[in-house]
């Protein structure tokens, strides 16, 4: 099992309860950092975006990023949607698992398994 293991999100979220009941049940060792509270971390998020694509990272189907004008929302580029996600944490998609050098986005049992095994 990778040291280290770091999962970001939103304590209420679905998607995060279920991650989080995936880890307990494989008796994974993680830290959780709370968006909500913990604020989202500017240098993970440039880096998580560098390794997996800011794309991948904006949540697009949210309530959140649905109820942004519509000029927030055109033209979207790395930089603005950076910006988009550090001013709304709840944007980022969850979530976020750092497992060593492995990062996840989303929830996949599947993947999950692969890196705590």
């Amino acid at each position: 099992m990778p040291q280290n293991l770091t999962l970001y999100g939103i304590k209420n979220c679905d998607t995060m309860k279920k991650a989080r009941a995936f880890l307990d049940a494989n008796g994974a060792d993680y830290a959780f950092h709370d968006y909500k509270t913990q604020g989202a971390p500017e240098a993970k998020l440039k880096d998580w975006a560098k390794r997996v694509g800011w794309e991948a990272l904006l949540n697009r189907a949210g309530t959140t990023f649905r109820k942004l004008p519509d000029a927030d929302k055109e033209n979207l580029t790395e930089a603005k949607a950076l910006a988009l996600m550090l001013a709304h944490p709840s944007m980022i998609r969850r979530p976020v698992l750092e497992a060593g050098d492995t990062i996840l986005v989303g929830f996949k049992p599947e993947d999950y398994a692969k890196v705590v095994a």
